[in-house]
């Protein structure tokens, strides 16, 4: 599925979070960051009975989460001084090559249908490892995930220096660990505080418990 990089420039007056977004666009550069223990009992034995790979199948759930509100979707032109809402975003995810110690981003398109989104970054992913593959770094609608899991941990912190508000999400998420009968993951997400607030945050977990109690 190729790009789709349609977007609607956002009208600041109509702007239903437009005090929040100017005074953090014109006054501090922060963003927020906000760490979850996500139960993923039943992401977990989904990847498990069908044989596939439980990070995809976090992958995405984390995709759908981003694409299923506007607000996780901006992003800011700076040369135009323009907010944008693009229709779809796509996530950037990452292969660790164990001789070098090092990650190789891979650019995915987005495909609301699990079966061909999992093709997809199967096929992504073969092609990075076999070719110098990276592509795709200056298309702005793309997201940044990332999976650490050498370590399970209470708290995460990426910190960016939005001098032009970074306004796409950065999610993180570490080894996953049992406690009784569940299986917990920590997941953290990142934003520019102009672009998000701790409701916001807050929400996208909510929406991927959501998510995981649809899977069948």
């Amino acid at each position: 599925m190729e790009n789709n990089n349609r977007y609607r420039i956002i009208d600041i007056e109509k702007y239903y979070r437009k005090t929040q977004y100017l005074r953090f666009k014109d006054g501090p550069k922060c963003s927020i960051t906000m760490t979850y223990s996500l139960d993923i009992t039943k992401a977990y034995n989904f990847a498990k009975n069908r044989n596939e790979k439980i990070n995809i199948v976090l992958l995405y759930l984390v995709s759908q989460a981003i694409n299923s509100r506007d607000d996780y979707k901006l992003f800011y032109d700076y040369k135009k001084d323009e907010l944008r809402c693009y229709e779809v975003s796509n996530p950037i995810h990452y292969i660790f090559n164990k001789e070098t110690e090092t990650c190789k981003p891979v650019y995915s398109y987005y495909n609301p249908d699990y079966e061909i989104f999992y093709k997809t970054i199967i096929e992504d992913t073969k092609k990075a490892e076999k070719d110098d593959y990276v592509g795709k770094e200056n298309e702005p609608n793309f997201f940044n995930t990332s999976a650490m899991p050498w370590i399970s941990y209470d708290s995460f912190s990426l910190e960016l220096p939005d001098g032009y508000l970074y306004l796409n999400p950065n999610i993180n998420w570490g080894k996953f660990h049992k406690e009784g009968d569940r299986i917990l993951l920590p997941i953290t997400i990142r934003m520019n505080h102009a672009g998000a607030d701790g409701y916001l945050l807050s929400k996208f977990f909510l929406i991927l418990e959501e998510l995981i109690e649809k899977l069948k």
